[in-house]
């Protein structure tokens, strides 16, 4: 049954990756005072195990596949182990209010729970306090992608493991494209010369936008050379002990973002206040703005953009070397304290072995985890997919690095669309840098 708590709800301003493995669509819950989507599903069967995740919204009468695919792991599970996974959910409802990641850390903090979906600056800040188990000893890390036990290693603990790799693009209307004698963009030169074109032909907004994505065209040009270039671990090296500035990295792409606020490109106001997809979804699937940014997950479910009038082609951001996917990455993680911690340890090793992970990518059609999982995207994934075999891709988050980059570019991102400069942005950079350096001394 479900069971609809009211919590008490300050309005803050946190950041929430809208792109998790279960749950794209979660960022807030309720106002103060007001009863919220704080819910918990109970078992049948005497709960052991509880499961703290967002809900994805959804449209009435249509199926949410994400919700689904996790389900069936977790059946899996229950199967396997003779255990039962209560879950208890969080949902966003407008961005005023108080964010998924928010509660996540309340709850965490305060040990309510055994398992958390975490987001990449949520999982960081867990870790760094001590509240997250040490994963590394699972059975199904062995078969994990580097990337996902690099990306989510805290202080030499494998703190969290994804169901999927979340891989962020540029989706576009290929007809419009088309219809202007416009090639895909590569460069950002190229991408804004494109906005051009379609600005000067009647495109009000080229680029459909929201409070929580822009950040992937600056991670890409930001890192486009660093994890491209041959020599990751040395420049990582080099920003960890201040030898390199984080800011030098990030300028290009605020000067980037500023420039399309300032030929209104983009719709800075709208931006600041839209919750990802539902700010920016409706034109883009009107044709009335070409250009969105999403998550991989958002072009197979019909409550994003898995169904189109158009052709649709998910390509990377713009970038020196060309078309550049961004790869954030969540995960689930176990409370350090957790009252049933050894059955959670052991519920994640079954949702993450190569045979929950075959069943979640069929169902899910998405990037494993895992290496030894692959399965067929659909047509309009295959540009993006395409760069992804290659190796090519720049990481949204990194617990290698001593400032976390999500959650805080992100943030610094809506500072530039609330009208602060360049410079000033780049100020709070040096300033996330310096804090790092001096708790490191």
């Amino acid at each position: 049954m479900n069971i609809f708590r009211k919590v008490d709800v300050r309005k803050l301003g946190m950041i929430c990756i809208v792109g998790m493995a279960s749950a794209v669509m979660a960022a807030c819950g309720a106002k103060d005072g007001s009863e919220n989507n704080l819910i918990v599903v109970e078992s049948e069967q005497k709960q052991t195990v509880n499961l703290f995740s967002p809900m994805e919204k959804t449209e009435a009468d249509v199926e949410n596949v994400a919700r689904s695919a996790a389900d069936k792991t977790i059946m899996l599970a229950e199967e396997k182990l003779g255990v039962s996974v209560g879950y208890v959910t969080y949902t966003a409802e407008d961005y005023q209010d108080k964010t998924y990641d928010d509660v996540t850390l309340d709850r965490a903090r305060n040990d309510m729970d055994d398992l958390y979906l975490l987001n990449p600056d949520t999982l960081r800040t867990l870790a760094e306090e001590g509240k997250l188990r040490d994963l590394s000893g699972l059975d199904c890390v062995k078969n994990l992608r580097d990337v996902v036990k690099a990306a989510n290693v805290v202080d030499g603990k494998l703190v969290a493991i994804p169901q999927e790799v979340v891989a962020y693009g540029l989706f576009v209307n290929k007809d419009m494209f088309d219809k202007y004698g416009l090639a895909l963009p590569e460069t950002p030169e190229e991408f804004l010369e494109c906005c051009r074109v379609f600005k000067e032909n009647g495109i009000e907004t080229p680029v459909g936008a929201n409070r929580w994505w822009l950040e992937t065209f600056v991670l890409a040009q930001a890192y486009a050379d660093l994890y491209n270039g041959g020599n990751t671990e040395a420049e990582i090296a080099a920003l960890n002990s201040g030898d390199s500035k984080y800011s030098d990295y990030m300028r290009p792409g605020f000067e980037f973002l500023q420039e399309m606020i300032d030929k209104e490109y983009v719709d800075a106001d709208k931006a600041l206040v839209s919750e990802a997809i539902e700010g920016e979804g409706e034109d883009f699937l009107s044709q009335k703005s070409p250009i969105v940014m999403a998550y991989w997950g958002a072009a197979n479910t019909e409550t994003a953009y898995g169904k189109t009038d158009f052709e649709m082609q998910v390509i990377g951001f713009p970038s020196r070397r060309g078309q550049m996917p961004v790869m954030p990455m969540t995960g689930f993680g176990v409370g350090i304290n957790a009252e049933h911690g050894e059955d959670a340890m052991a519920v994640l090793d079954i949702m993450l072995s190569d045979e929950a992970l075959q069943i979640y990518a069929e169902t899910n059609r998405v990037i494993s985890p895992s290496k030894n999982v692959e399965v067929e995207c659909v047509d309009s994934l295959k540009p993006l997919n395409d760069r992804i075999q290659e190796n090519v891709y720049v990481l949204g988050s990194n617990a290698g690095m001593d400032v976390e980059q999500w959650g805080n570019t992100c943030l610094i991102v809506r500072d530039l669309l609330g009208g602060a400069t360049v410079d000033e942005c780049m100020a709070e950079f040096d300033w996330l840098q310096e804090e790092a350096l001096r708790k490191n001394r």
